[in-house]
């Protein structure tokens, strides 16, 4: 048996880190995949890589069979600002893709579906007097964070019809070591800062990034979605995947400069910031997976920046 991954980038290769440690035969599904990226991710690891695009259905039904696929990790998919650059083109590979992979899954016969979402489904738009569980409603009006929630319910509908186990993760802004073509401005954001503290360097972050924000290091999120793929959990379960904390752009700005004081930055005029006013409530994620993050920022820093070092 083995996990197949929809998406190389850096939440998959980042639940591959923990996968590949406990011997689980590892898939990959990526139309472009950065096969460098993968290597300095994860070594020297055994996987195979296929190189075709969840749109294509049945490629998905073939290299689920052929490699007697019982669990799927579905990250594939646009975000943020990229969805809204062609919403064709975005809800194709956001909800199309979705659809088929729960498809493939019921054709194939797998045992469980993890599928990564956001906590972008959230409504961010509605009042916010204490952190957001799971049960907060969703469907923010924006074009990514609806097609994340059309996907939720998409696969939610699918469970009840077909009986595969669905769990679904909603990570907050997921930031470490990744290649962001598939359009995450705030983990680009980070590696900016690092980079150019490291290189001593001007790091040029859009206005629209400066916001105050929620953030889960990658590795965290890695093990997050490890403990999804493996825990025996109820047929259907939601869990938020956050730090627990807002934090203020210029918070991390202070903390990029005392680990690398080279560092400069200039914010580049755009669109205005739009804040988090809460962060997420974590304790589903805590009760029924035993999970919560372990890295601080200040922590998962200091080990980006090793993971930099080894890389640059």
């Amino acid at each position: 048996m083995a996990t197949l991954i929809t998406g190389a980038g850096l939440v998959g290769s980042s639940f591959a880190q923990h996968a590949l440690k406990r011997g689980e035969r590892l898939v990959f599904f990526d139309p472009q995949p950065r096969r460098e990226f993968l290597r300095k991710k994860l070594g020297q690891a055994d996987f195979v890589l296929v190189q075709k695009d969840v749109r294509d259905l049945p490629a998905l039904i073939e290299t689920m069979r052929a490699h007697r696929v019982e669990t799927v990790v579905h990250t594939a998919g646009l975000i943020g600002g990229r969805v809204a650059e062609s919403l064709y083109t975005g809800f194709q590979i956001n909800v199309l893709g979705t659809i088929n992979v729960a498809e493939a899954v019921r054709l194939a016969g797998v045992k469980r579906l993890v599928h990564i979402s956001t906590f972008g489904v959230y409504d961010w738009r509605r009042d916010l007097s204490s952190p957001v569980t799971e049960s907060f409603p969703r469907g923010g009006g924006g074009a990514y964070g609806n097609s994340k929630a059309a996907k939720e319910l998409l696969l939610e509908a699918c469970q009840q019809a077909y009986g595969f186990e669905l769990i679904m993760l909603r990570p907050a802004n997921v930031y470490g070591l990744g290649h962001f073509w598939s359009g995450s401005g705030g983990g680009e954001k980070m590696q900016a800062l690092l980079v150019s503290g490291l290189k001593g360097e001007t790091a040029k972050i859009p206005q629209e990034q400066t916001m105050d924000n929620e953030y889960i290091y990658a590795k965290d999120l890695g093990r997050a979605v490890d403990l999804a793929a493996t825990a025996p959990l109820p047929a259907k379960t939601v869990f938020n995947a956050g730090s627990g904390k807002v934090t203020e752009f210029q918070e991390i700005v202070d903390l990029v400069k005392r680990l690398l004081p080279g560092l400069r930055v200039e914010i580049v005029p755009g669109k205005a910031p739009v804040s988090r006013a809460q962060h997420l409530d974590i304790s589903q994620a805590r009760q029924f997976l035993g999970w919560q993050p372990q890295f601080t920022m200040e922590a998962a820093f200091e080990d980006y920046i090793r993971d930099l070092k080894a890389t640059l």
